[in-house]
């Protein structure tokens, strides 16, 4: 009897830990290619719809490049600090982390800022989503990620909050390490987005 508890117990005797955060980190890379796929969507239908003006404004009448190269300035330097706190995450600096972290919503901030006051600007001068089939398609684009930096950004104050409270424990440096494969690729989308929409429309 004795035996066959010891067997049992043995057979849902728990993963390794290491094992558990392999899976979540697969899974997560898994989230990822959906939502490239979803970007790449959008991306094929901005190309389709850029001529769709219905005579409205174009790119070149209303995107700033010095505007756009802040943005991506601000998200560039949001991505090194970033890597930043990874790199004290791997020191256990728990101090240096948290700084890193602040300085990347900092940043990330400046950059939805931007963003916005694009976007108002825009709708203010006439030129919002339902005005054509090209502002639509930028619209969605463009907002999709702002949406996803924003989320970015709630992401990280969640995990300030956590490693306040747990420290650097293995659960909260495995999340941390997911939030920067997220981050990264924020970063990734954007150059695409720059290259791909504001580069052509003001050229």
């Amino acid at each position: 009897m004795t035996a066959g508890a010891s067997t049992m117990t043995d057979s849902v005797s728990p993963r390794p830990a290491a094992e558990q955060y392999e899976e979540k980190e697969f899974g997560f890379w898994l989230y990822l290619m959906s939502d490239a796929a979803l970007f790449a969507l959008l991306f094929a239908t901005y190309v389709v719809m850029t001529g769709n003006t219905a005579g409205g404004p174009t790119g070149k009448t209303l995107f700033s490049l010095p505007r756009a190269g802040g943005e991506t300035l601000a998200l560039l330097l949001s991505s090194m600090t970033f890597g930043f706190a990874t790199v004290a995450l791997a020191s256990a600096k728990k101090r240096e982390v948290l700084m890193w972290l602040l300085v990347t919503i900092a940043l990330g901030l400046c950059f939805i800022g931007l963003e916005f006051s694009e976007f108002y600007g825009m709708v203010q001068a006439g030129a919002g989503p339902d005005r054509s089939g090209f502002l639509s398609s930028f619209f969605a684009l463009v907002g999709t990620h702002g949406l996803h930096v924003s989320i970015g950004l709630l992401w990280i104050s969640v995990m300030i909050g956590q490693i306040l409270i747990k420290g650097l424990t293995a659960p909260v440096a495995s999340r941390l390490v997911r939030l920067g494969l997220f981050w990264h690729f924020l970063d990734i989308i954007w150059v695409v987005i720059f290259s791909v929409v504001y580069l052509p429309g003001v050229l």
